[in-house]
């Protein structure tokens, strides 16, 4: 092809000779002749569109494209799924990778207990490593940097038995890398994250029962060493009681003030509304954001407290036991069911009820959602749970305990939650915290959980959720291609990743995937040698990814365009030894 043709796939190549009805020309040259014709034809990218990548007719364009010619080389040209660079600085598994703001550094956690700090310039270099052995961590598990990235956050395990769930979180200064703070953090895969510049939160479990316990959430200050003589550096912010061996696990903050400001609307009649006030951006680059204009919210439906309408739960309680005395409750009650029957009556008369109108209704709102894994009917992660932090909520200053508290709100109750109905092994946002991106393992249609240390067994296919957190439903048919296959009591955390068009997450069948947002397709497979833990977008350049694996590296996928522009701008080897050699010759 000359050089004014664009760079397709034989694949798609093909798709046009048949179409004009030129399968039997062999010479690529008529194709290019035509293609002055054949750029602007609409209605033929449009059907090679929908034919090559399997899209569904009924899914509208990108609502920020300009032609169906540049969606297509948009889906073909600015995927990261070039591979440029291999890091091989972890010496075990890398378990998972965060970016900076900026997208200046990222950092890596793994299995050799080391949490390293990586400058992201033209080839990506290592900048400092911070080895957690000295405070008798295990491995170090997760990452994230502050929203000015200033301070790093670093969620680890202990060294202890085999079942431990004991974890800590350090605060690392990004000025100089020292250690600012560091708090425990029980169990280990709440990992902890930030609320705000400088407080993070953190939580604690305290056993009632042998499977009945409280999950407490505390609000930590991250100068803890500096400022803890003059003020209050922690908060208790929630105190929410587990029933059947479960926990609260995964903490995330969504922040509500940008909803009414997405990047993608994921609803297609919603796009259409939007359409007319939204402008055209640039699908290949992050320099524009696309504007839209803040419509009010649906009025929630009001959310009936625990038990509303029942008997109260002090009677219930009461009767509960005299029909045990007497020999009433049939049939025989296990003790596993009888902990659970009185713990339930017991939260119903001591938890603080839901807070009215969960959806924000001020498209300036500070409020904030607290978004984690939890259950009600077996250990394994299976529901997420949702709790308003309210703006007075989001400092340590006020007592330790936080609010005074009647004897009858002993516990908090959870605002939303959402039924997952698998085993939730990932989480993620959207940049604009608009969308909840979920990675599960199923359980059988109609199962029936009797025994809560025996969930129902998990389908080695993954499903990748998609939930809309301003109407609180899910929004997209779960995207699959991703596989698991460990059993219940060893699933592990497969972290996921979304850019502005694209969501990425790991897998154990040794690939990364990347999906397009808008259209539901699967978009490239990234190869690993052994599971695929974490991935990771860079915030300003999404035609960056990284992928970290339990093959100790971490690889760097570029798109094929961004390869082209590096390549533009690197010295050309050949040109100087051609100059060399003339020169030796005169």
């Amino acid at each position: 092809m000359d050089a004014g043709c664009p760079r397709l796939p034989d694949t798609v190549l093909f798709e046009i000779f048949l179409y004009l009805d030129h399968a039997d020309v062999l010479s690529v040259g008529l194709v290019c002749q035509q293609w002055r014709a054949v750029a602007r034809d609409e209605f033929l990218w449009k059907e090679l569109f929908y034919r090559y990548y399997r899209v569904s007719r009924d899914v509208p364009r990108h609502p920020g494209a300009v032609s169906w010619y540049d969606e297509f080389q948009r889906l073909y040209d600015t995927i990261p799924c070039v591979e440029v660079q291999a890091l091989k600085e972890h010496n075990d598994q890398v378990l998972h990778l965060s970016f900076s703001h900026s997208g200046c550094l990222f950092a890596s956690c793994s299995k050799d207990c080391t949490v390293k700090i990586w400058s992201n310039e033209l080839d990506i270099s290592l900048q400092h490593s911070s080895n957690m052995r000295p405070y008798n961590w295990s491995y170090t598990q997760f990452s994230q940097f502050n929203s000015d990235d200033s301070l790093l956050l670093v969620s680890g395990v202990f060294v202890g038995p085999h079942n431990s769930s004991s974890g800590e979180i350090a605060v690392i200064s990004m000025e100089n890398f020292t250690l600012l703070s560091r708090v425990r953090n029980k169990p280990y895969d709440v990992f902890g994250c930030w609320l705000n510049e400088t407080n993070l939160i953190s939580g604690n479990l305290h056993r009632i029962g042998r499977i009945t316990s409280c999950s407490v959430l505390w609000l930590n200050n991250a100068f803890q060493g500096i400022e803890s003589e003059n003020v209050n550096v922690v908060k208790r912010l929630f105190k929410i009681q587990n029933l059947n061996a479960s926990t609260i696990r995964t903490v995330m903050v969504a922040d509500c003030s940008r909803y009414d400001c997405p990047d993608l609307l994921l609803d297609y009649e919603e796009q259409l509304a939007a359409s007319s006030t939204c402008p055209a951006f640039d699908l290949g680059s992050d320099s524009e954001e696309e504007e839209a204009k803040p419509k009010p919210p649906p009025e929630p439906a009001p959310q009936e407290p625990p038990g509303a309408g029942a008997v109260p739960a002090e009677q219930g309680l009461q009767q509960l036991f005299d029909d045990i005395m007497e020999g009433r409750v049939g049939p025989a009650m296990s003790e596993t069911e009888l902990e659970t029957k009185v713990a339930e009556l017991f939260v119903r008369s001591r938890t603080k009820p839901p807070e009215p109108n969960l959806l924000p209704t001020d498209g300036s709102s500070k409020t904030k959602y607290l978004i984690f894994t939890t259950g009600c009917l077996t250990y394994s992660p299976h529901q997420i749970g949702i709790k308003r932090i309210l703006p007075h909520q989001m400092t340590t200053a006020g007592p330790v305990l936080g609010e005074e508290r009647r004897s009858d709100e002993f516990f908090d109750s959870l605002d939303h939650v959402i039924d997952i109905h698998g085993h939730i092994i990932g989480m993620g946002l959207s940049p604009d915290h608009r969308y909840l991106y979920v990675n599960s393992r199923a359980w059988p249609r109609d199962c029936v959980i009797s025994d809560p240390m025996q969930p129902p067994p998990i389908a080695e296919e993954i499903d990748l959720h998609v939930f809309d957190l301003k109407t609180m439903k899910e929004v997209k048919r779960a995207l699959r291609a991703h596989r698991a296959y460990t059993p219940n009591e060893e699933c592990f955390f497969i972290f996921l990743d979304v850019s502005r068009d694209f969501v990425a997450s790991g897998a154990e069948d040794r690939h990364g995937y990347i999906w397009d947002r808008h259209y539901n397709i699967c978009l490239a497979k990234l190869q690993h040698d052994n599971v695929v833990n974490s991935v990771a977008f860079s915030p300003v350049e999404q035609e960056l990814l990284l992928t970290a694996s339990d093959d100790t590296t971490i690889k760097v996928w570029r798109s094929p365009r961004a390869v082209r522009v590096r390549q533009a701008r690197r010295p050309r080897p050949r040109k100087l030894l051609f100059s060399w050699l003339m020169n030796q010759k005169s």
